[in-house]
């Protein structure tokens, strides 16, 4: 099987080229062309593309990949938002996901985004490369004793909680099917319980119709004042400008995002050498 490897970084070429020789008969191309409407012709010839979660595939691309001789799309990450299920299904694309998606880097990732805005680490960085070691701005308060609100329960938001209870943390958790794992420390309940108990929030669940803006104006005015909100999920998942209104009135006392609803143009690209238009 030959298989085009779009938007391909020096780091996913190293992975992947260190597993092929366990597979005889797979070829792959590496390119760093990301996937849009006027390079999905370069899959001409290949039998698999491979994307990441910024490359979106509508109808259009569905019929050129189709095409062009494209029978497998295989995402190199957990979420299918990005893909028009009904536009491939409709020009018989197979598609293929990571499912279980490195649960315990992403959780560790959350709750180190959790630590560094509570406890002000990335202020303190700068305030010391200038030689102030004042404390003045940079308190935080302890998670021990706190309440961690997990949006999203599969293995990532178990992961997560795992992480909040070594901290000495109260777990509740919200999702549309009840896992029953880890419920020896994990309580169930609704989404307005957890918005309105919660101390920090993490978002663990996928983007659908029914959790885009799922933080949104109004269910910001459910939450404890001075809530921090992480995100490690979905951008979508979050109103931007609902976020920014609770960060300016205090309602929302501090927020890392791992991702941003508009991100597709700027992340995973070297940005410094330009003005990024998009004011929120």
């Amino acid at each position: 099987m030959k298989i085009l490897f779009y938007g391909a970084k020096n780091y996913e070429c190293r992975a992947f080229q260190s597993r092929l020789p366990q597979y005889n008969g797979i070829e792959i191309t590496f390119v760093e062309a990301e996937l849009e409407i006027h390079t999905a012709e370069m899959a001409t010839g290949y039998e698999a593309v491979c994307l990441f979660v910024h490359h979106s595939v509508d109808d259009r691309i569905a019929r050129i990949l189709k095409k062009a001789g494209v029978r497998l799309i295989l995402l190199r990450c957990a979420g299918f938002n990005q893909i028009d299920l009904s536009a491939c299904q409709k020009e018989d694309l197979l598609i293929m996901r990571v499912p279980d998606y490195s649960p315990e880097a992403i959780a560790e990732m959350a709750m180190s985004l959790a630590l560094a805005v509570n406890r002000k680490i990335h202020k303190a960085y700068i305030k010391v490369r200038e030689n102030n070691f004042s404390l003045v701005g940079l308190t935080g308060v302890n998670f021990f004793g706190k309440t961690a609100g997990i949006v999203g329960f599969g293995r990532i938001g178990q992961a997560m909680a795992r992480i909040c209870h070594g901290f000495g943390m109260k777990i509740i958790a919200y999702d549309v099917f009840e896992n029953p794992a880890i419920k020896e420390f994990t309580t169930y309940v609704t989404l307005d319980e957890l918005l309105a108990q919660s101390d920090l929030i993490s978002l663990h669940c996928p983007l659908t119709e029914q959790t885009k803006y799922l933080i949104n104006d109004y269910s910001i005015s459910k939450m404890k004042d001075g809530v921090m909100i992480i995100n490690t999920g979905r951008g979508q998942l979050i109103h931007t400008n609902a976020l920014i209104e609770g960060l300016k009135n205090k309602k929302i006392g501090s927020a890392g995002l791992d991702v941003y609803e508009e991100e597709s143009e700027y992340f995973y690209e070297d940005q410094s050498d330009r003005i990024i238009d998009d004011d929120v």
